[in-house]
């Protein structure tokens, strides 16, 4: 069935429904409050260390980080963590916006943000690095 059909026949349903029911009483439709932006970073982190990836946020909403994968080593427990940008490149880490964690495919990271503006998400080496370890990490925010 084509899109338009599928409509029309929606539509002709609700009609038909309202006809038949004994309720006259009306609802309110909330529309979502934002567009999901979701953002893609690959980068390197060297051992012991920690790279710093930032991003703007329009809308303040939803927010959700995941660590997709490390190479060369695929299992390896990284730091991921959420903040605002500082001098120098580091990030200020949000009051519980760090985790560690292995690539996955859900988020590792996930909550609202209160206000628009700068933010980082920052890739870490906790000590477990063999070597340099490449990632790509995606932040979807609203």
């Amino acid at each position: 069935m084509n899109r338009l059909a599928q409509i029309s026949a929606a539509a002709a349903i609700a009609i038909t429904a309202a006809a038949c029911g004994g309720s006259s009483a009306s609802s309110t439709v909330t529309s979502p409050s934002g567009t999901v932006v979701t953002e893609t970073f690959t980068g390197v982190v060297g051992i012991g260390g920690t790279t710093v990836n930032n991003f703007n946020v329009t809308t303040p909403g939803s927010l959700s980080i995941t660590l997709v994968s490390t190479s060369p080593q695929t299992t390896l427990t990284m730091g991921l963590g959420v903040g605002n940008p500082g001098a120098g490149g580091i990030c200020s880490f949000i009051s519980g916006g760090t985790t560690t964690t292995v690539a996955g495919t859900t988020a590792q990271l996930s909550g609202t943000l209160a206000s628009s503006g700068a933010y980082c998400v920052a890739v870490v080496d906790v000590g477990n690095a063999a070597g340099p370890i490449t990632y790509v990490v995606t932040v979807a925010h609203t």
